[in-house]
């Protein structure tokens, strides 16, 4: 059954995310911050635009968004008056990675409002996206996560509730915390191929067979080795990630060692250049003062 959804922020994730729901017979208006985005979407999969958040969400049972950061989503969703501008009864899914305390500030926002709020990380990255095969880890009410649960679906292959406000962001920091860690060892590993004189091909291809596989070398050892990172998810919001991660940890007690340690490597990635760069490109810190001694 069709539902009037607003999708609001149409990055390289919203952006797919929100033409997901319009195929799949939704009702659907976006807005983003950069109206020209927003003008060929809708050329693109049809839908309506709104020149302010408050007048996208106006009347709509569903309101998803997918922005930046805590400050992105305090700007919009509370000093743009989007809970204000929602209808009691009505559910706001968040696909922001952020906090868990910005989370549950929305969550209190909503209660005030007879609005009911989700946070709702994604996890599989711009080709996930397009390929409507996110992984979403949800917090908030059971019951809204319920009704919600059918829509997330146009864009999401694995979609599991937590627990309470807050608990989806938790959760997606325990995913950053693991790729983080991964990602740096694949290109250790990758590098010392190299310079051991390996075939990397075949290296990979008789590890990947045991405990060592993982979706990242599937998927990205090949253009680590060529030093190809435009494409994926960027150093910059990594290290954005990772912050939150970091911050929390700090309040909770754990221990992060590893993820703070490529948080830095991040950040010398970042000053080569490479902010906007894939996260795989930890590989080039390594190969930065290192011979090549095979291709």
């Amino acid at each position: 059954m069709p539902n009037k959804v607003a999708f609001l922020g149409l990055g390289v994730m919203g952006y797919p995310m929100a033409g997901w729901l319009s195929h799949a017979g939704h009702e659907v208006t976006v807005y983003n911050r950069t109206s020209d985005k927003a003008r060929r979407w809708c050329g693109q999969h049809g839908g309506a635009r709104a020149d302010a958040a408050a007048d996208a969400v106006a009347g709509k049972e569903f309101v998803f968004s997918c922005l930046g950061d805590d400050p992105d989503l305090r700007e919009v969703i509370l000093d743009q008056g989007v809970i204000d501008a929602m209808q009691p009864g009505s559910t706001l899914i968040d696909h922001t990675t952020a906090s868990a305390d910005m989370a549950r500030e929305l969550a209190s926002a909503g209660a005030e409002r007879g609005v009911q709020c989700l946070d709702a990380p994604v996890s599989g990255g711009q080709a996930g996206a397009e390929q409507g095969k996110l992984t979403v880890m949800a917090g908030g009410d059971a019951e809204a996560f319920r009704r919600a649960e059918p829509l997330i679906r146009c864009f999401a292959g694995t979609v599991r509730l937590m627990g309470g406000a807050g608990c989806g962001q938790l959760t997606k920091m325990v995913n950053q915390i693991a790729i983080a860690g991964l990602v740096q060892g694949l290109s250790e590993a990758l590098n010392f191929a190299r310079q051991a004189e390996l075939d990397p091909q075949k290296a990979v291809e008789v590890i990947s067979q045991g405990a060592a596989q993982s979706w990242q070398m599937d998927n990205r050892w090949k253009t680590m080795m060529a030093g190809e990172f435009e494409f994926g998810f960027a150093v910059e919001w990594m290290r954005k990630d990772l912050r939150i991660c970091l911050q929390e940890a700090r309040r909770n007690g754990a221990e992060l060692p590893v993820a703070a340690l490529v948080d830095q490597f991040y950040a010398d990635v970042e000053g080569m250049g490479g902010g906007r760069w894939d996260t795989s490109s930890l590989i080039a810190r390594l190969n930065r003062n290192q011979p090549r001694r095979a291709s």
